[in-house]
């Protein structure tokens, strides 16, 4: 991609949770833009979204989409993603994906700017935007891994409705105001009731017993730190919460290190925001991640069953640094 004062950037899935979220980041972050294409597919095209004041129609994704498209921001879906990420590519954009169409292939890097931007480098036209879930845990590892090494992981998440999408939002709204009224529950997108309950269920489960959304947290980690033999455990729950997923995280390295040695890296690692202070009520809440950029760490404590462990509460917003933000964050080391 040629070096410009300004780009032409397609958002592709323009009209959903992560796509609106897309507009705004690239707004308020003054990302150079020329020209800002709204995509979606015959469902959404035609709406109309906001970007810098301005009121834009939301075209049809189609194949001939991407003519002097210098970026796409994708985020409609794997199947969309495998379809027309190659050929946006071929246009000669370079595709950002959110989706997971893309992220363990080893062609294409998997890139969380503050943990392996050299990555980006390594891009034949396609860069896979990780896991939300992945994301807000690897900056927050990554500093502790640099100075003590990582070896093993075990990881719960708490992880809201909006990873899910627009209806699912809907759907905790709508049975919250059931409940409330003494209406029935008629479960729709999720399997069972959401609202005031917790299911430890995101994405199909495989033979294993594991759920695809918790081997993807092991094999996103390993591919992003460039650790392919590290221990990552993980298990997957969503919970009625509509922004923000929040993480349980014990480690065990190979250095130990101390509580306070921990809060040092911490307090100046990239991404990161330090809540830690549980005497004062002060560690990371979901709601209070809800519209912010970092990844905010608390309830740092030593593990007392083994001789070098931490266990660590990690929240962000899933929708910004999960999402869109790390997006637009990767399209600014890119033209950088």
């Amino acid at each position: 991609m040629n070096k410009k004062s300004a780009y032409t950037v397609a958002v592709v899935g323009a009209t959903g949770a992560v796509g609106t979220e897309m507009l705004s980041v690239l707004e308020e972050r003054k990302f150079p833009v020329d020209h800002i294409l709204p995509l979606a597919s015959s469902k959404s095209a035609g709406e109309e979204v906001t970007f810098q004041g301005k009121d834009l129609v939301v075209k049809l994704l189609t194949k001939d989409s991407f003519q002097g498209v210098d970026i796409a921001l994708f985020s409609a879906g794997g199947d969309v993603s495998k379809e027309y990420a190659p050929i946006a590519a071929k246009a000669g954009a370079v595709v950002i994906d959110n989706s997971s169409a893309w992220r363990m292939d080893p062609q294409v890097p998997l890139v969380v700017p503050e943990v392996n931007p050299q990555d980006i480098s390594k891009h034949q036209g396609i860069i896979a935007n990780p896991n939300c879930s992945t994301i807000q845990m690897v900056v927050a590892l990554k500093p502790l891994h640099d100075h003590a090494k990582i070896t093993r992981i075990v990881v719960s998440t708490y992880q809201s409705v909006s990873g899910t999408g627009k209806e699912a939002m809907d759907e905790l709204a709508e049975q919250c105001r059931q409940l409330l009224t003494f209406g029935d529950i008629n479960p729709k997108v999720y399997p069972h009731q959401i609202a005031f309950n917790c299911l430890p269920h995101i994405d199909d489960f495989l033979p294993s017993g594991y759920t695809k959304e918790e081997m993807k947290m092991v094999n996103e980690t390993r591919k992003i730190m460039g650790e392919p033999t590290i221990g990552v455990s993980a298990t997957t729950v969503r919970v009625p919460v509509f922004v923000s997923h929040a993480e349980s995280i014990n480690i065990e390295t190979e250095k130990k290190l101390s509580v306070e040695e921990a809060r040092a890296i911490l307090s100046t690692a990239p991404g990161v925001q330090l809540f830690d202070d549980p005497s004062r009520g002060i560690y990371p809440l979901q709601l209070d991640a809800v519209g912010t950029d970092a990844v905010f760490v608390g309830r740092i404590r030593e593990d007392d069953s083994i001789p070098k462990g931490l266990n660590l509460w990690v929240v962000a917003d899933n929708l910004r640094k999960g999402a869109a933000l790390n997006a637009v964050q990767i399209a600014e080391e890119l033209v950088r």
